[in-house]
């Protein structure tokens, strides 16, 4: 029987695949780190020999090409450089695949650094991600908690990662001042960063600071309307013969009156970076302690049950009288070491301890078509989070002919507890009754006072996550084509306790558990024909979010459902021009809703689909212009409703058009003087699936100017800033169907930095 000749295409994949298992399983063979080439014929080519290999043996030719064993010095931990105008970086840390150069990375990321939330004079999170047009806000700005969408899907704050790792990023407001860099990776992330989660739109992952070479001293003071006064220094040292050993240190205080009117807030930040790199070890610790405490009220989410409503002054105050208090404790140890040159073992672990006290959350305002306002009932809330996170393997890079592989085996788990114990007062059996005038809203502390402060309580959720992975990307012909396939299976185990009272300390009366597992894939494809600055680019991903015990007025009542995935389809291309950097993407998400049949049985059956266009663009256009910022089109659809008259409806808070045009330039008659102009725009979005109430789009205007002297053999910056210069009142979004967030006002900054 003539016998089918193999392509040269198909054996370099079977090389490929059988040196991926001859290269995990040398180390108990005892194979050498290179092998040896068989001898070549004088004159033949690398297909000859193949053939006449085949027809000697009368077999396929199963000999290995040769693998080539190359050594990593570009280590997964080591950060990207800063992209030309320093106010994103050269790539980003993609979870379990390491830290990545955006043009071999297959999704649309950005990372903004440490000298964009210098220049914004950032506090928070929320104004770094105001440069991002696929980023919008599911909290009024100033509140308490800060969520977030990505592509018009929610990224919650407890879903955060610190550093590539998940559960250990603060809970509730982020404090920038000890952070590198904000990565913001668009779409779902499951493979990528492990969890099981809700928040399926994209990640958000925080790097803390390291020590650099050069030893720094800087010491900020800054001022926020209305009258908010603070103070950041920041020390970084390196020491040892080689300077090996890095400290990085953040302190920041801040107090005083904000811009919500009558209300205060102090912040304070104490966050370390120790890490150590020599020979074959680079270890890291970070240690963080923040706290923020407000009094007198904050800023308010609002719940337009009879229609349409005008925004009011986003300074107002409606919670006068309430207090609350944030904190968030962490600690986080990671390490690499070379086994080999090719190949690196890590392993992270750390811990998150989360308190709230007061009033955190619920402070929603009525508000009605007649011009009536009513206050919710009010809390006095304990929220605790413990949490323990870990992971480990192994990442290796070897090559079998003209492929190269990276290769990562892993593994993550994490533990969590949870508490939310609560008491509070009801107005009336309504839940808003309480009336209220936003012109000169009511003072509430007598109805606040008179609630009783909750014990800490028992946890009333524990969950344990567990999952293991495993990736290569295979790099053909010098780069130009990377492919990544990867795999990682899920387990996640939740246990509910019920109490006789929401603050109990005793026995529960009953606990659920639920318990199941899924497996999300992942592929990622880049291609570079025409060199590094062009990069197309496709991606298939999925997330897992958790299953639910079912309640008990459904028929298939305390069911435990399995988890459900959200799966994204992504394809792009990245225009790389060496200061100047473009990325075009079209994306398809469709994620899983409840729904509930006709007799009565509830499931994930329903279906949300996301399709849209991204285009982000940054760098510098001239040598003293800087652009940041881009243009988003998102379509969002109920494929499948749980009420089928909202079949083929706009999904609440999926603005169609959204776009933020950042601008920065260097003034010609003074280098040491930069201005700057951004615009947020939001398109117009129904807040209810009916789609029978709409709030109107937006467009914000923020100005800043910076500048560069010295004053006494001492380098002096300083900043000033106009956030909403013409105080517009509007809605920024809608985060639950019928409840809307209020955009903040007119905010005045002014900070100086020395650097001593």
């Amino acid at each position: 029987m003539k016998r089918k000749k193999m392509s040269p295409t198909k054996k370099r994949l079977l090389y490929a695949l059988i040196g991926s298992s001859l290269f995990w399983h040398a180390p108990i063979l005892g194979y050498a780190e290179e092998a040896k080439e068989p001898a070549a014929a004088a004159g033949q080519t690398a297909e000859e020999q193949a053939a006449a290999a085949e027809t000697a043996t009368g077999q396929y030719d199963f000999t290995l090409e040769g693998i080539e064993v190359t050594a990593n010095r570009n280590r997964a931990s080591s950060l990207p450089p800063a992209y030309t105008g320093g106010q994103v970086a050269r790539g980003a840390n993609i979870g379990v695949l390491g830290n990545k150069d955006f043009m071999d990375t297959p999704f649309n990321v950005t990372s903004y650094t440490a000298q964009t939330m210098e220049d914004k004079q950032a506090d928070t999170l929320y104004d770094v991600l105001i440069s991002d047009p696929s980023v919008r806000y599911a909290t009024s700005a100033g509140h308490s908690n800060e969520n977030y969408t990505i592509r018009g899907l929610e990224v919650n704050y407890q879903y955060l990662y610190f550093n590539g790792m998940q559960g250990l990023a603060p809970y509730y407001h982020v404090p920038v001042e000890f952070l590198e860099r904000v990565e913001v990776l668009k779409g779902p992330t499951s493979f990528l960063y492990g969890g099981v989660n809700t928040s399926v739109g994209g990640a958000i992952n925080l790097v803390p600071k390291r020590a650099g070479e050069e030893d720094i001293t800087t010491f900020s003071t800054d001022y926020t309307s209305s009258s908010h006064l603070g103070g950041h220094i920041d020390i970084g040292r390196r020491f040892g013969e080689n300077k090996e050993w890095g400290v990085r240190f953040n302190g920041v205080y801040a107090d005083g009156d904000t811009e919500v009117d009558g209300s205060s807030k102090k912040r304070l930040l104490g966050a370390l970076g120790v890490d150590y790199n020599k020979d074959k070890w680079r270890l890291s610790l970070d240690a963080y302690g923040s706290q923020e405490s407000y009094d007198n009220g904050s800023i308010s989410n609002y719940y337009l049950k009879s229609g349409y409503v005008k925004a009011p002054d986003g300074s107002i105050n409606a919670y006068k009288g309430t207090s609350g208090t944030i904190r968030n404790n962490g600690v986080l140890f990671k390490g690499e070491y070379d086994i080999q040159d090719n190949l690196t073992a890590y392993a992270g672990i750390g811990t998150l301890s989360a308190r709230a006290t007061g009033f955190i959350n619920g402070n929603h305002v009525q508000l009605n078509t007649d011009g009536t306002a009513y206050i919710r009932n009010l809390f006095k809330q304990y929220f605790w989070t413990d949490t323990t996170s870990s992971d480990f393997g192994l990442r290796g890079t070897y090559q079998t002919g003209t492929v190269k592989h990276q290769l990562v085996l892993g593994a993550s788990f994490q533990d969590t507890d949870y508490s939310n114990a609560f008491n509070s007062y009801h107005p009336t059996a309504n839940w808003y009754g309480l009336a209220t005038d936003l012109d000169d809203p009511i003072s509430l502390a007598s109805y606040y006072n008179s609630v009783s402060s909750p014990a800490k309580g028992n946890k009333t959720l524990v969950t344990k996550l567990s999952s293991y992975l495993l990736a290569d990307t295979l790099s053909f012909d010098e780069d130009k084509v990377q492919l990544t396939l990867g795999v990682r299976q899920q387990n996640v185990k939740q246990t509910s306790y019920k109490y006789a009272a929401s603050n109990a300390t005793g026995t529960p009366t009953s606990t659920t558990t639920y318990d199941s597992d899924a497996t999300t894939p992942m592929v990622g494809l880049v291609v570079k024909p025409w060199g590094d600055s062009i990069a197309f680019y496709a991606n298939y991903i999925e997330a897992l979010s958790p299953g639910t015990v079912v309640d008990t007025k459904y028929a298939n009542a305390n069911d435990v459902l399995a988890p459900y995935k959200t799966k994204q389809q992504e394809i792009g291309v990245k225009w790389d021009k060496g200061n100047f950097s473009n990325t075009l993407a079209l994306f398809q998400i469709k994620m899983p809703s409840a729904t509930t049949s006709d007799d009565n049985y509830y499931s994930y059956d329903g279906e949300q689909k996301n399709r849209g266009v991204e285009w982000n663009t940054f760098g510098s256009v001239a040598k003293n212009l800087r652009l940041l910022g881009g243009i988003a089109y998102t379509h969002g659809e109920l494929v499948r409703s749980a009420t089928s008259a909202n079949n083929g409806n706009t999904p609440f808070g999926v603005p169609r058009w959204t776009m933020n045009a950042g601008v920065e330039w260097d003034t010609p008659w003074n280098k040491d003087l930069t201005l700057s102009l951004l615009a947020v725009y939001t398109g117009s979005q129904y807040i209810n699936n009916a789609n029978t109430v709409k709030i109107p789009s937006w467009v914000r205007y923020d100005i800043g100017a910076r500048y560069k002297t010295v004053i006494n053999k001492t380098p002096v910056t300083y900043r000033f800033s106009v956030e909403n210069v013409f105080d517009k009142h509007y809605w920024a979004g809608s985060f639950n169907e019928n409840y809307v967030t209020l955009g903040g006002p007119r905010t005045f900054k002014l900070s100086a930095t020395m650097q001593l």
